[in-house]
C-alpha cells in the first residue's frame, strides 16, 4: 500500500491588525449601606414569614393579606439575594 504524504504545517502567527486588550479597573468592596440593604431585606422577609406563621391571623392587616403573606415575604427574601449577586 502506498505511504500517503504528509502536508507541512505553518506555524500559526496570529494577526496584526488586533489591538491590545485593555485592563480592566478592578472594583473595590461594596459600600456599606449595600451590604446593610442586602442583610437587612433577606432578614425582614424571614422575619415577615415567621410572624405570619405565629400571629399573621391576630394581626389585622396580615389577616386581611391572607396568602399573599407568603409573596411578600420570599420576594423580600429574593431581592436580598439577588443582590448578593453584586456583592463584592
Amino acid at each position: 500500500m502506498p505511504k500517503s504524504k504528509v502536508r507541512k504545517k505553518t506555524a500559526y502567527t496570529p494577526p496584526t491588525d488586533r489591538r491590545t486588550p485593555v485592563k480592566v479597573k478592578a472594583a473595590g468592596p461594596s459600600n456599606l449601606f449595600y451590604k446593610i440593604v442586602m442583610f437587612g431585606l433577606m432578614l425582614i422577609g424571614l422575619l415577615w414569614l415567621v410572624v405570619n406563621y405565629i400571629a399573621g391571623d391576630k394581626i389585622p392587616f396580615m389577616a386581611d393579606l391572607g396568602n399573599t403573606n407568603f409573596a411578600i415575604g420570599f420576594v423580600l427574601m429574593i431581592a436580598g439575594l439577588l443582590m448578593t449577586m453584586r456583592w463584592r
